[in-house]
Order: structure tokens, then C-alpha cells, then sequence
């Protein structure tokens, strides 16, 4: 389960409205309580993928920056955060094909003609090729 405040919720779903057509993405920071993933931070990147519109690649120099900020606070990037427009918050082939971190949170927002619908969250089972959902609960 992940905890996600309602206004990084908000957030990304302002990411979702502003960038579509194409994909929104960015990162999740957080830390664990016990099984608990607590999201206390967002950074937004840049969509640096040459087909913006059904893929995203988030800037590795944001990744990279961040990984050497959050350093010895107990803290890390946890997962990413990505839209689909005019398709389902649910993972696509092109998303398992790029999966390569199971301990990463795949969060995604659909989008349909402009307006964002549903969040949901999956971690990847490397073992059976697939996402598994993953619950999401919004407490402030």
C-alpha cells in the first residue's frame, strides 16, 4: 500500500490535464513504514521520450540529482508517475517492456479527452511478467 497526501494527488493530476496529448511523468519520493510506502515528495520531469504522446522517458540528470540529495535521510525515489492519454491508468505493453525496477511504484493517471480520471498504482512481479495493483490510500 502507498499513502499519497490529496495535494501531490492534485499535483499530478495537474501534470496529467497540462500535458495532454502527450504524457506527463515524473518521480516519487518517499520512505517505508513498515509496509507502507509514505510519498512525501514529487518532482516533475521533463517528458524526454521522442514519442511523447504514447511513452515517457523522465531526465536522468533529475534522478541522478535527487538520488544524491536524498542521501543518508532515510528517504528515496520510490517510484514514478506517469499519464495515459485517452487510455486507462493501467500499465500497457510498452510500460512492462520498460520495467526493470520491481520495487518501483508505477503510478499512472488516465486521461480522456483532456480530463483526468482515475490514479492507480502497480509494482512489477518480475517473476510472472505482470504489474500487480497496488492500494492507494490519500490521507493528508
Amino acid at each position: 500500500m502507498i499513502r499519497l497526501p490529496p495535494e501531490m494527488a492534485g499535483r499530478i493530476r495537474e501534470a496529467a490535464r497540462a500535458a495532454y496529448p502527450e504524457e506527463c511523468c515524473g518521480l516519487l519520493i518517499g520512505h517505508r513504514e513498515g509496509d507502507r510506502l509514505v510519498i512525501d515528495e514529487i518532482a516533475e520531469s521533463v517528458n524526454l521520450s521522442a514519442s511523447p504522446r504514447d511513452s515517457f522517458e523522465i531526465d536522468l540528470r533529475l534522478r541522478l540529482t535527487l538520488q544524491k540529495r536524498l542521501r543518508g535521510t532515510g528517504r528515496d525515489i520510490v517510484g514514478h508517475y506517469h499519464s495515459h492519454p485517452d487510455a486507462p491508468a493501467a500499465p500497457s505493453e510498452r510500460d512492462r517492456a520498460q520495467a526493470w525496477e520491481p520495487d518501483m511504484i508505477w503510478l499512472i493517471a488516465g486521461v480522456t479527452e483532456g480530463l483526468v480520471g482515475d490514479l492507480a498504482a502497480f509494482r512489477l512481479d518480475e517473476a510472472a511478467g505482470r504489474f500487480d495493483p497496488v492500494a492507494i490510500v490519500m490521507l493528508a
